[in-house]
């Protein structure tokens, strides 16, 4: 019988990233990732629900880190400034020891279909709940969509250039970037 050790979730997503990479991930049993690790299936499905959710373990951090963002603005900031503090929030979230997992991560996500969409309803999720906390900062509902739909958008394109080889900046220079492309095509419009 395995000695208990700490960390369980995190060296189940670690065994399962690995396993997912080599076999496939449909061809991956929760029980083999358990296994791996030195641990039993029941301990598998105690800290996740299915093999799915493995992938988006720390996904409540990360929505948290965003809204945080949107609570630290200071008192009269516009609320794409609100959304700005928010993805310079959720930016801390994703260091440079992190990119290599994050990579690895999506090339899992991308040959799945399944996955693509529980991606998909992560980012969602992620916006609803980014436009309800620029809501609590008193912006009208549809300036609060608005707003958090295009920081997904910043956020969405500012991560696929973050993990993509080669790439050395970080994750908040390359956000500084797509913002600042994003004002040069409204700016005419203004």
């Amino acid at each position: 019988m395995v000695r208990w050790e700490p960390g369980a979730p995190q060296r189940l997503q670690r065994a399962a990233l690995e396993l997912f990479t080599e076999r496939g991930f449909e061809q991956t049993t929760a029980a083999e990732i358990a296994q791996s690790v030195g641990l039993t299936e029941r301990t598998f499905f105690r800290h996740f629900s299915d093999k799915r959710e493995v992938l988006f373990y720390g996904q409540e951090r990360l929505v948290r880190t965003f809204v945080e963002g949107v609570e630290s603005a200071p008192p009269g900031a516009s609320p794409m400034e609100m959304v700005t503090a928010a993805l310079r929030s959720g930016a801390g979230f994703f260091t440079d020891e992190h990119r290599p997992h994050s990579r690895t991560r999506q090339s899992v996500i991308d040959e799945n279909p399944a996955l693509q969409e529980r991606e998909l309803h992560k980012l969602a999720t992620l916006g609803v709940t980014l436009a309800t906390a620029l809501q609590a900062r008193g912006v009208d509902r549809a300036t609060a969509e608005v707003a958090a739909q295009t920081g997904m958008t910043v956020f969405g394109i500012a991560f696929a250039r973050w993990i993509r080889e080669g790439e050395t900046r970080s994750i908040a220079d390359i956000e500084t970037d797509v913002l600042r492309e994003l004002r040069s095509l409204v700016a005419p419009a203004a």
